[in-house]
């Protein structure tokens, strides 16, 4: 764990970073007047399309573009019948 001054953070960054990226730091400490205010460490993205095909498997998402456009003449019905109903304000 590295600490820098705001100075030295402002004027090094790209190299702060980069030290990062290789691993060479896991996270550095950016100090003010001696006292810690903030902290860098590498961004690491999220693994989404493992997490979204978990969380999807269960929903029962149509297989296909006709099973999804099977529900349709039902959808329009309950939108024709709620548009000839008065709306009050």
């Amino acid at each position: 764990m590295l600490t820098v001054n705001m100075h030295d953070a402002k004027s090094k960054l790209s190299s702060l970073v980069e030290s990062l990226e290789t691993g060479y730091e896991s996270e550095v400490i950016i100090a003010r007047n001696g006292t810690p205010v903030a902290r860098l460490v590498a961004f690491s993205a999220p693994n989404r399309i493992g997490a979204a095909r978990h969380l999807l498997a269960g929903l029962g998402i149509p297989s296909s573009i006709e099973v999804f456009n099977a529900g349709d003449a039902g959808i329009a019905a309950e939108f024709e019948t709620s548009a000839q109903q008065a709306l009050l304000p």
